[in-house]
């Protein structure tokens, strides 16, 4: 997806100032939203890429203008409306208008807390052997998919090198769709910055990306 969100190596956006001491939430709302972001996905509402696919698809204008929790506000509310979870008009109401539609992993119990807000296994078993290994040249295919897709815009049709192989991995394109996790192999790939930003870049500068085989051919 070629969206706003993919912003990297673009030019205007101002220098990155970083918080000193920044807290983990500056408003207590914050907290609220990724706590009802991380309920629904562990109760099957969604998966991570799929709640990623929607804060994506946020217009630009709505998107740049919002703080980061914002977005994931944002983007729960046109998840759980698209799903039929709720309705525009039970968000704009601030209640329910009916009965809840069930949930495939059913309700969350207070014990459950601790074991969901621990980050998930994504490495799965491989069904064929993995097409590179470290040392290779790859080329980035030239793609631009209309849906989720982890590969920067930036690097597209690009020239690098394998520097690890990270296993296979559940495959975010297909994982969004809600098409099964569909493994596929996962590679760190490293880019000269000559090579993305052509001649006048920094020498010295390396890009790193983590890309999936299908991401790649042979350079």
């Amino acid at each position: 997806m070629n969206g706003v969100h993919d912003m990297g190596g673009m030019d205007g956006f101002g220098k990155v100032e970083a918080e000193p001491n920044e807290p983990t939430f500056h408003e207590k709302w914050e907290g609220r939203v990724l706590a009802m972001v991380r309920a629904m996905g562990a109760a099957g509402a969604f998966n991570i890429d799929t709640s990623r696919s929607y804060r994506e698809a946020l217009p630009p204008h709505v998107y740049l203008a919002s703080s980061y929790y914002q977005k994931w506000l944002l983007g729960l509310e046109d998840n759980l409306v698209a799903k039929g979870f709720v309705t525009a008009s039970e968000l704009a109401a601030g209640h329910a208008k009916g009965p809840a539609k069930s949930l495939k992993n059913g309700k969350l119990h207070p014990e459950d807390v601790e074991r969901i807000m621990v980050r998930g296994q994504f490495e799965r078993p491989a069904s064929a052997p993995a097409k590179f290994k470290p040392g290779n040249l790859v080329r980035t295919k030239n793609m631009h998919p209309a849906t989720h897709t982890r590969l920067p815009r930036y690097t597209r049709g690009h020239v690098g090198v394998v520097e690890r192989v990270l296993g296979c991995q559940v495959f975010p394109d297909s994982a969004s769709l809600e098409l099964g996790e569909n493994p596929q192999w996962l590679y760190t790939v490293v880019f000269d910055g000559a090579e993305l930003w052509g001649p006048e870049a920094d020498p010295t500068v390396k890009i790193s990306i983590d890309a999936f085989e299908p991401y790649l051919e042979p350079a």
